[in-house]
This record gives structure tokens, C-alpha cells and sequence, in this order.
């Protein structure tokens, strides 16, 4: 069950660093080396410096730099504890929605606690551990899912989200992020309340929770102690209703290449005997079946050497006994893991050591961007996607099985620099 905890959050000051668009950033796994300089060049101050460091030893620059932060003021410690509620308004396909969350501690569970759907490196699990035990402080969000079909919780911001933001930002997308802070003591104690019921389901930051998994375990065999609820047993973390219509999940689309006398005719010949496949003369045409036929399983196809754009609808559901592994008939039936273990590994022969490589497939957000992608000549074909629903992603953690990478794009990210959880411990 869920125990959250209101916290003093560490914010930006703005009246030192100015417009807030230019020190928060995207999650630290979402930064590439070109968005890392761009962030570096919009203010000496920006979050990057501390969650992603050009320095040779970026952990203890992160520390340098965060303590040198809050002793200038540049980040400064709310007085009281409270709740951060947090909105976040956006497109998709030209539609507007709202995603409402809040922003608190979470009580760290391992093993069945918190349910995830991703499995984890060791690589950016190392990089993150060092990270905490440089500067003990939790930057980025856990991205935290939980079930309330009557909507109760959020329903509880109602007024204080009548009243101005206590900031706003937007993002590289024009998202619109605002963030409120809560700290009415009869409120906070019934979110607790209803959040005791919940069951957590991690969306995004499987790695970063993890981590803290990690450093808990380290305290405590070092004989540290925690000093109050800002420590090492708690995380930082945004909660977000999974029945509310304000959360989407994109599907994250298939850029294909270095496959070898890759021959159109041969492959369709081959898919002709597990699904049945469309012809369409534009990508709107077929956008237009995809959209119709989300409780289906379908695929958008588009090869770069052909004018045609198909659909794939699996037929043949004999075939998915044939998936290796000892999964559940859930996780079979996935879109993504009907893409990746028959058209991927049994046409084309991009089995999981190849996946796992990333040596055959690039992956992009945009179905629009993938077939652009694909038209610059550098990929053989694209694989569209509808997304994975919600309600999926649920099952597939219940069961407690791990989906096929890349198989959910929560939209949009939660930004990192919005609020700071500072950890307190007695050493």
C-alpha cells in the first residue's frame, strides 16, 4: 500500500535565475549529448549541471555546485511541508488534455510494493547510485501510476488550482507545466488517507527507483539513520491517476536497418501467413485504419524502396505459443511483442541479443517523423505502432513480467528542476 509524505522542497528562485524555461530540463535519460550543450548554454544554473555534468568528475562537481546553490540562494527551501500538485497541459493529434498529479515522498517497497513493467541496467544504476552519494539529494521524478476511478484525489485540488500557480513553465514541446503548492494539514491528511488503499505502479524511472533501492540498502548496512521523512527511506515522486482521461500513453514507432538483402516482395510473402495485410496508396489512409482498429492487432508498414504503405493484422494466433520465455498470454498478445518475436525475429531475424544491441532498429515518438526518417534514405522500413494502453501496462505488472522495451511513451515527461528532495541523515 501507498505512504506518502508531504516534504520542504527545494525551487528555484527566481528572482536569481530568472525565467525558469531556462534551468529546468527533460529526465536525465531523455538528454543527449546536443540537448546537454543547449542546456548548459541557457544558464549557469541550469539542472543539468547537476543531474548530467560535462565535468570529468561530474558527481562532485553536482555536489559542489548544489550546496554552492542553496548557500546563494539560488535555490531556496519552502518553510512549510506541503504536497506539490502538478498539471501538465498538452496536445496529441491536435486534441488538448490535462494530466493532474502530485508531487510528494514515496515510501520506498521493494519486491511486490511498487509494481514495474520495465526491466533495469546495471549501467544507468551505477551512474544514478554515484549521483546520490555525491550530492544526497533526489532530482528527478519517479513517474508513479495509481488507480482511483472515481477520481477522489484529484478532486481534492479543485480550489487550490482556482487559486495562480505558485510557478509555470513550459517545455521544448509548449507544454504547459504548473505546480501549486499544498499544504493544508486537514487535505494532506486525507490524501495520505486514500493513498494508504493504492496499489503503485511505476510509469517512468524504473532505473532512478532502483537506485534509491540501492542507496537504502547501503545506509542502513553503514549504520545511518534517517532523519525524519526527507531520507534515504523515501523518494521523490509524482503521483498521477491511471483512470484519469488527462493520462495518454504514445506509441513509440520501429526505424529499421542493416538488414541484410532485405527484399520487400519475400518479407510480405512471409507476413501473408500470420496476418492479413492492406495495401493503401497515402499514410493517411492507413493512420485512418490504425486509429479504427486500436483493440486490434495491427501494425502501419512502410518500406523505404516502395511507394505502398500496408497494414499487418495478425491472424495466426497458434503462433504466439511459440514465444520463448514462460510469458503470460497478456504479454503474448502485445502489440510490441507480436512485432519484436515474429515479424522481427522470425522474418527478419532481429532476435533479443540484436534488440538488446540495438543494432537493427532506431525508435521515434512520431509516426509523421518515422516516415520522414525513413524518406532521408537512411533506413530499409518503418513499423508503426498504435500505443500500449494503460490498462496493459497494469495487467503486464501485476503479472509481474517486464514489457519489451520501448513498449510506453508516457506523454509528456515530468520536468526535472520543478521541485528538490534533499535528503536528511544521521551519520
Amino acid at each position: 500500500m501507498a505512504k506518502v509524505f508531504p516534504f520542504h522542497g527545494y525551487r528555484y528562485n527566481q528572482k536569481q535565475v530568472g525565467e525558469l524555461e531556462k534551468v529546468v530540463t527533460q529526465p536525465y535519460d531523455k538528454i543527449d549529448q546536443q540537448l546537454q550543450e543547449e542546456y548548459y548554454e541557457q544558464s549557469p544554473y541550469n539542472i543539468v549541471r547537476l543531474i548530467l555534468g560535462k565535468e570529468e568528475d561530474r558527481y562532485y562537481s553536482a555536489a559542489e555546485n548544489l550546496n554552492d546553490w542553496i548557500k546563494n540562494q539560488i535555490l531556496v527551501r519552502d518553510q512549510k511541508a506541503g504536497f506539490y500538485v502538478y498539471t501538465q497541459e498538452y496536445e496529441v493529434d491536435g486534441k488538448k488534455f490535462v494530466r493532474k498529479g502530485f508531487i510528494g515522498l514515496g515510501k520506498l517497497e521493494a519486491g511486490e510494493g511498487v509494481k514495474a513493467h520495465e526491466s533495469t541496467m546495471e549501467g544507468p544504476k551505477a551512474d544514478r547510485l554515484k549521483l546520490i552519494r555525491a550530492t544526497e539529494a533526489n532530482f528527478g521524478h519517479i513517474f508513479m501510476l495509481y488507480s482511483d476511478q472515481k477520481n477522489e484525489i484529484n478532486d481534492l485540488f479543485t480550489k487550490l488550482m482556482q487559486k495562480k500557480a505558485l510557478f509555470e513553465v513550459r517545455d521544448e514541446d509548449q507544454n504547459l507545466h504548473k505546480v501549486w503548492q499544498l499544504t493544508d494539514s486537514e487535505l494532506i491528511a486525507r490524501i495520505k488517507e486514500k493513498m494508504e488503499s493504492k496499489n503503485l505502479y511505476i510509469a517512468d524511472g524504473h532505473h532512478r527507483y532502483q537506485t534509491a533501492l540501492n542507496y537504502q540498502r547501503e545506509c542502513r548496512e553503514k549504520g545511518w539513520q534517517a532523519d525524519g521523512v526527507e531520507s534515504f527511506n523515501h523518494r521523490l515522486m509524482t503521483f498521477v491517476n491511471m483512470d484519469d482521461p488527462g493520462l495518454k500513453v504514445l506509441p513509440t514507432h520501429r526505424l529499421l536497418y542493416g538488414i541484410e538483402d532485405f527484399k520487400i516482395d519475400s518479407f510480405l510473402e512471409k507476413a501473408a501467413e500470420d496476418f492479413s495485410i492492406k495495401e493503401f496508396d497515402s499514410k493517411e489512409k492507413m493512420y485512418n485504419y490504425l486509429d479504427q482498429n486500436t483493440k486490434k492487432k495491427v501494425f502501419g508498414f512502410k518500406a523505404a524502396a516502395e511507394a505502398e504503405y500496408y497494414v499487418f493484422e495478425f491472424e495466426n494466433e497458434a503462433d504466439l505459443e511459440q514465444i520463448e520465455g514462460g510469458f503470460s498470454q497478456a504479454y503474448k498478445e502485445l502489440d510490441v511483442s507480436i512485432l519484436h518475436n515474429i515479424i522481427l525475429d522470425k522474418y527478419l531475424g532481429v532476435d533479443k541479443k540484436a534488440l538488446a544491441a540495438k543494432t537493427n532498429l532506431d525508435y521515434i515518438r512520431y509516426r509523421d517523423r518515422a516516415l520522414e526518417e525513413l524518406e532521408a534514405g537512411k533506413y530499409q522500413a518503418a513499423f508503426i505502432l498504435n500505443p500500449t494502453s494503460v490498462k496493459e501496462v497494469k495487467n503486464i505488472a501485476d503479472q509481474g513480467e517486464k514489457m519489451p522495451q520501448k513498449s510506453t511513451d508516457f506523454y509528456p515527461k515530468l520536468l526535472t528542476g520543478l521541485v528538490i528532495n534533499k535528503l536528511s541523515i544521521k551519520k
